[in-house]
């Protein structure tokens, strides 16, 4: 019999009807209580927290790293389920991926219909969870979304309100469920996992500005006098913006802090192809390119580098170790 622990975290999973909108409420116990458990599996729940996912802070997401992190020490458990809101599900479940070096396998759910739905989907998708925590391993963490298997790597919400919510714009997903089952289609890219880091009295603030036609620095300057430790570019294209900006940029790494650059468009890589401020000129000034990488989850790399390394050359090798190219990979067939 497959033992998992589900850490209830809050969401639209555990939402109920507030008199002008819903809220997370419900305890992890009644969110288990709507989905069928798969044969011959054990559950255990762990009520960590029950908040809607935008008010998540990173002193919650360390919290729940270290939470998975002290499951996993018990060799008797076989996976871990995390239901959680929809809106920063993609940064807390790269988080935990970022520095995950366990076989057995932490599954990411969620809703996009409160659990009081008729049609919710919140059961199916905690049921789905399940076998995929009972029969995946060596893969990571996933995020188990409408019948799908994705690797939190790249995986980010692509549907405000649609069933089918999650999904990696610039890759394929891992495998599906079905009937009691996953099927696993590729093996996804991993970095060596990065040491946990310990809970800092204060974490370190990371911002993240967006370019746009008449952007200018004032922003990113601002973040930088507020305290800003690390900063994401969300630039145009495919990683471009303009020569004040690449002052600002390499004003920022003179004062030591970490800058990742990202791009607004929705799929496919950063890459060095224009100057006069693109990515060629950003990236001399010291921005980091984050490849397929999009905000919310290039600006978690950032936090984890800044976490678990100290002096800037070993924040910034820590950075771009994690955003290493994938490899081609053939699918693997089961």
């Amino acid at each position: 019999m497959g033992r998992i622990v589900v850490i209830s975290t809050g969401g639209t999973i555990a939402s109920r009807w507030q008199g002008a909108g819903f809220a997370a409420e419900a305890r992890g116990q009644e969110v288990m209580a709507t989905a069928a458990v798969p044969q011959d599996t054990e559950v255990e729940v762990v009520d960590l927290f029950s908040v809607n996912s935008p008010r998540l802070t990173t002193d919650h997401q360390l919290t729940l790293l270290r939470t998975v992190h002290e499951v996993l020490a018990d060799p008797g458990v076989d996976g871990i389920v995390v239901t959680h809101g929809t809106d920063t599900l993609e940064e807390t479940a790269f988080l935990v991926d970022l520095h995950h070096d366990d076989p057995r396998p932490v599954v990411f759910t969620g809703a996009q219909l409160p659990m009081d739905a008729a049609d919710g989907d919140g059961p199916g998708n905690l049921h789905d969870a399940l076998v995929t925590a009972s029969g995946a391993r060596g893969l990571g963490v996933l995020v188990v979304f409408d019948g799908k298997v994705h690797a939190a790597r790249g995986t980010v919400k692509t549907q405000t309100l649609a069933a089918d919510a999650f999904a990696d714009p610039s890759g394929h997903r891992i495998g599906d469920v079905g009937f009691g089952k996953v099927s696993v289609l590729r093996l996804p890219h991993r970095p060596a996992a990065l040491p946990l880091p310990e809970l800092p009295d204060a974490a370190p603030r990371v911002d993240m500005v967006m370019h746009h036609a008449d952007g200018d620095a004032v922003l990113l300057d601002a973040a930088v006098a507020a305290g800003a430790r690390g900063l994401v570019l969300v630039a145009t294209g495919a990683g471009n913006a303009t020569p004040e900006i690449v002052e600002a940029v390499a004003a920022a790494r003179a004062r030591g802090v970490l800058v990742a650059l990202t791009t607004r468009v929705a799929a496919g890589p950063v890459a060095e192809i224009y100057t006069h401020g693109g990515a060629v000129d950003l990236v001399a000034a010291g921005a980091v390119p984050t490849g397929t990488l999009r905000a919310g989850q290039a600006r978690i790399a950032v936090l984890s580098a800044l976490l678990t390394a100290e002096g800037q050359e070993r924040r910034e090798a820590a950075l771009r170790a994690v955003l290493a190219d994938a490899p081609a990979v053939e699918p693997v067939l089961h």
